[in-house]
């Protein structure tokens, strides 16, 4: 999307961390914003902090495992805008845990919101981006944690992991159609991602997390996320991603060497003996993936251009 001034954008998760901080640059950047959050009372938080005259923001409670739920935002959604050209696929839940002492209950919770969520929102949004014609974009927001696995957080890059691919996976088909398709990898930011456990719905408290979750919570909101990216900050980046049309983006220098070192030791693994050529020619379809190239073309000539 080369224009965004007057741009529809439905962003899950909307109402507070990097959700808000996208909503908030979003805004400011012209664009019309749907807050999408499960919390009611963070919404109406959130929307205080846009001016009281804005017409062009608005807050809509979902929760983005709710299929049903979701059509009926969508429906809100386009009853005041008319269109939704950018879905943003934030809205998750930070659960942490041994995956040694983790439930069908952890599974299904951590599942159902940070990879059903956003299949549930692609599945809503995109066809009504399709439908008007015009241009759009797709982000997802997955973590680091989706490019390398790192802490006791095996559900959690499960569930990141899978839509790193899928996000990989719907960009060539949507290329044609002008619709933009990013994962949104960050690392660590300012948010409440990890005070998760008071949304943790009934049907999922046969879990052995709960305790320890709720004490992690505290730890990481006292003494690691204050030292994080600022949302707004974020929320910058996420915009010029989406005016780049960036497969990837990441926000955080840091994390390159981990991202090496797991790229690194995948490449030492392959075999070192030559492959039959009649064994090459039908695999022709998945051996390699023309958009990885093209991507690290432009955004190298990018880098050399500033």
């Amino acid at each position: 999307m080369e224009r965004i001034d007057g741009a529809v954008a439905f962003i899950t998760g909307g109402a507070s961390g990097m959700g808000l901080g996208m909503a908030r640059v979003f805004s400011r950047a012209g664009m019309r914003v749907v807050i999408a959050d499960i919390r009611q009372e963070a919404i109406d938080v959130a929307l205080a902090q846009f001016p009281p005259d804005n017409a062009g923001v608005l807050g809509v409670q979902l929760d983005v495992a709710d299929r049903a739920a979701y059509v009926r935002a969508a429906d809100a959604a386009e009853a005041r805008f008319g269109k939704i050209h950018i879905l943003v696929n934030n809205a998750g839940v930070g659960i942490v845990g041994p995956l040694l002492t983790a439930t069908y209950a952890d599974w299904d919770w951590g599942l159902a919101v940070n990879l059903g969520g956003v299949i549930n929102g692609i599945q809503t949004i995109l066809p009504r981006i399709r439908r008007h014609g015009e241009p759009g974009h797709i982000v997802t927001t997955a973590s680091m944690s989706g490019i390398f696995a790192a802490g006791l957080a095996g559900i959690y890059t499960t569930a990141k992991y899978a839509v790193v691919g899928l996000m990989e996976s719907l960009r060539p088909e949507l290329e044609p159609l002008a619709i933009g398709v990013s994962a949104f990898c960050p690392g660590l930011v300012d948010t409440n991602i990890g005070d998760v456990e008071k949304l943790r719905p009934s049907e999922y408290r046969d879990s052995t997390y709960t305790n320890v979750s709720l004490e992690r919570a505290a730890f990481m909101r006292e003494k690691i996320f204050p030292h994080g990216m600022a949302p707004l900050e974020v929320g910058e980046r996420v915009l010029q991603g989406i005016l780049r049309n960036d497969m990837w983006i990441l926000t955080h220098s840091e994390y390159r060497e981990g991202a090496e070192q797991r790229f690194e030791a995948i490449l030492a693994s392959f075999p070192t003996d030559p492959a039959p050529l009649a064994r090459v020619g039908a695999e022709a379809m998945v051996v390699r993936n023309p958009m990885f190239v093209r991507e690290r073309e432009r955004r190298m000539a990018q880098r050399a251009a500033t």
